[in-house]
């Protein structure tokens, strides 16, 4: 088993593969969608990763795969400009979640 990702920047990418992840930089929706079939049919690939921004930029596509595929496990990461996400963000999720102020 192994990873992919997509990202919407090279200097990610890079870094990523020279952890050994292979990817793809994507920045058109025809792109996403493609890179998205890739990572589907291939059997190997077990974790897909996918930078932020991407997720907020095509919401239905990573949506429809989440939905109709149980592999790959689609985990969502900072690029290098960091997380769109507030800085409590676990704690707010996991306060939601419970229904208890943390």
């Amino acid at each position: 088993m192994k990873m992919y990702l997509i990202s919407d920047n090279v200097d990610t990418a890079t870094g990523l593969r020279l952890a050994g992840i292979d990817g793809v930089v994507a920045h058109t929706e025809d792109e996403v969608k493609k890179a998205l079939g890739y990572a589907v049919n291939d059997g190997e690939i077990a974790i897909l990763l996918i930078t932020e921004k991407l997720t907020k930029s095509f919401p239905e596509f990573i949506k429809e795969v989440k939905l109709e595929h149980y592999k790959p496990l689609i985990v969502e990461i900072p690029d290098r400009h960091g997380s769109g996400r507030g800085k409590d963000f676990i704690t707010n999720y996991v306060s939601e979640a419970i229904g208890l102020k943390l």
